[in-house]
């Protein structure tokens, strides 16, 4: 298979200008074909000469999947089903969300998961394969709202920080002049915490971002997610404790609401003092229930008195709409298990 020019960084394209004999801004006029006018092979890259797309495209393509199959949910959500390069057999999904005048792209970053979250659909596939940065960027030129986008997440499958060179990439294309030119502030990197990578992403990149917490007692986050064996929500918290986010970026936690589990009034305070003197907000989250799974969602009344007891407490709290569970589209709710055609 031929190799992908969609996902070079400038770098990366210039370091294949020079294998190929062209010269180096040749690398800025491929950048642009591939990120601004979005073409599709490389004989649309007009500017370059006959021979230089000859050679090109004697190694490479341009890349890309469209997607196999779309899914549109009751509320307007749609999930995507695309190939990935690393498993044959399964693919991965990205999500659109329309809400008023934003359109955020829910996107993948890993072909399943490695981390065994124990109320998430995309742990149950096991880890299958990391996905690169063209085939990241690929889910937001691919489908066809591409150009009404208004916001990119990392939410979708897979642990970003667990395929972080990749997305790191990625987040470059997007946020470089030369490549989709996107502000920062319109993209957010959710993450589970993987600590020797979170100072990095904090120094490298400007996007936003959002930790998964679901419970503020170590024991108990330990039983949702093994990783906080590995990295406690302590360390991490610690960890972010350094960094500034009175500007324009901003940090979340995400917490999910189990009924009767992580949904009291003593959760609600020890979760203040375990955010205290942080820049932060809190994004509270209804459990979709998945099979093999015993915890229930909260209730209204008990989700509405942790909001409160949180806000109350000085933190910006809201709950996120439930958006695409009729097309298991919803958060925690991503697994592929046929195999793409």
């Amino acid at each position: 298979m031929k190799t992908w020019l969609l996902g070079k960084t400038l770098q990366e394209l210039q370091d294949v200008a020079s294998a190929h004999g062209m010269p180096s801004y040749a690398a800025g006029q491929m950048a642009r074909w591939l990120y601004k006018n979005k073409v599709r092979n490389i004989w649309e890259m007009t500017n370059l000469s006959k021979a230089a797309r000859e050679k090109l495209e004697e190694t490479r393509q341009v890349g890309g999947w469209d997607p196999l199959q779309e899914d549109v949910s009751a509320d307007g959500t749609k999930k995507y089903l695309f190939p990935a390069l690393a498993s044959k057999g399964t693919g991965i999904e990205a999500v659109l969300i329309p809400e008023g005048n934003r359109n955020t792209l829910c996107l993948s970053s890993q072909v399943g998961c490695k981390l065994g979250c124990s109320f998430c659909m995309t742990a149950r596939m096991g880890f299958l394969g990391q996905l690169t940065a063209g085939e990241m960027v690929g889910q937001f030129l691919r489908i066809p709202e591409t150009d009404s986008l208004t916001n990119v997440v990392y939410m979708g499958m897979g642990e970003p920080l667990d395929n972080w060179s990749e997305v790191l990439k990625s987040l470059e294309i997007f946020t470089s002049d030369w490549g989709l030119a996107w502000s920062p502030s319109r993209i957010t990197v959710s993450t589970s915490g993987i600590l020797p990578v979170l100072g990095e992403f904090m120094e490298k990149t400007r996007v936003h971002l959002a930790v998964s917490l679901h419970s503020p007692f170590d024991a108990e986050r330990a039983q949702l997610m093994p990783v906080q064996k590995a990295f406690p929500i302590s360390h991490i918290i610690r960890e972010l404790r350094t960094y500034d986010f009175t500007g324009q970026r901003r940090l979340s936690f995400e917490y999910i609401l189990f009924e009767d589990w992580n949904d009291t009034q003593r959760h609600a305070a020890a979760l203040l003092q375990l955010l205290r003197g942080i820049h932060c907000r809190v994004n509270l989250i209804r459990f979709h229930p998945i099979p093999g799974f015993s915890m229930r969602p909260s209730g209204e009344n008990a989700i509405q008195a942790f909001k409160d007891r949180l806000q109350r407490g000085g933190i910006i709290t809201t709950l996120r709409a439930s958006r695409g569970q009729d097309i298991l589209a919803a958060c925690g709710m991503l697994s592929v298990q046929k195999k793409p055609r």
